[in-house]
């Protein structure tokens, strides 16, 4: 059986509390990577965005619609001007003339038609180009929630990391305190089983929070003061005291 001296297995204690607070701030961080705001808000910003690019889209096809039917009413308001010009000179056979002014007056309806389609596009972008800009400033809006959310995620893991590299030093330097045999045992246990050491209080183990059998009791007291006993539901290092008995 290993041993160590009695004051010496106390001490471990120490490193023990450290070592819970080194565990405690883990799970304080891992809370903090799967904070239950963030799956909410990725989700709706990513729906948000996607979105706005259907309306981008929108817009886009609308646009080129409009200018379609911009260059449409250019194209037959020219040929209007020429007409207007050719039939104004007086220049050309009376049933030229006549063909002209008729071809006016259809290019006339055409392009007023024209104009009907080019004002509905032109109604259409201004309403779709609205509906993404209001999408557009939704996106921005939640964004801006998810950089604060993640912003204060991110400060509170940064502090946390500070106090782990902290805690972590001071562990390190009260470990090299410790016989490096004692350490070796209360850092495999701790490895194995989440609890390193704890004290046996009352016939309590703090390692595990149950009450140890009479069997139990009694071989751990029956064990020489400087024997390294464990408890054995936890499998921590038991720390003995006459005034934890």
């Amino acid at each position: 059986m290993a041993k160590a001296a009695p004051a010496e297995q106390l001490r471990l204690l120490d490193i023990a509390v450290m070592d819970g607070k080194l565990r405690a701030l883990d799970v304080q961080a891992k809370a903090l990577k799967e904070d239950p705001r963030l799956p909410d808000l990725n989700e709706g910003v990513k729906t948000a965005k996607g979105d706005l690019v259907v309306l981008e889209t929108e817009v886009g096809d609308l646009a080129r619609k409009l200018a379609k039917s911009e260059a449409d009413v250019e194209q037959v308001a020219a040929r209007i001007a020429k007409d207007d010009a050719q039939l104004n000179s007086g220049t050309g056979l009376s049933k030229d003339l006549m063909a002209l002014q008729n071809e006016i007056e259809s290019l006339t309806k055409r392009r007023g038609d024209l104009e009907d389609v080019e004002l509905e596009a032109m109604e259409a972008l201004e309403d779709a180009t609205a509906r993404r800009d209001a999408q557009n400033a939704l996106v921005m809006a939640m964004q801006s929630v998810l950089d604060e959310v993640v912003g204060e995620i991110r400060g509170k893991l940064g502090a946390l990391r500070m106090e782990r590299d902290a805690t972590a030093g001071e562990r390190s330097e009260l470990g090299a305190t410790f016989d490096p045999a004692l350490l070796a045992i209360y850092d495999r246990t701790l490895l194995k089983y989440g609890v390193g050491a704890a004290r046996l209080f009352h016939g309590t183990s703090e390692g595990s929070g149950m009450q140890l059998s009479a069997g139990d009791l009694a071989q751990i007291q029956a064990a020489a003061a400087d024997d390294i006993v464990f408890c054995p539901d936890s499998g921590a290092i038991l720390l003995r005291s006459d005034d934890w008995s």
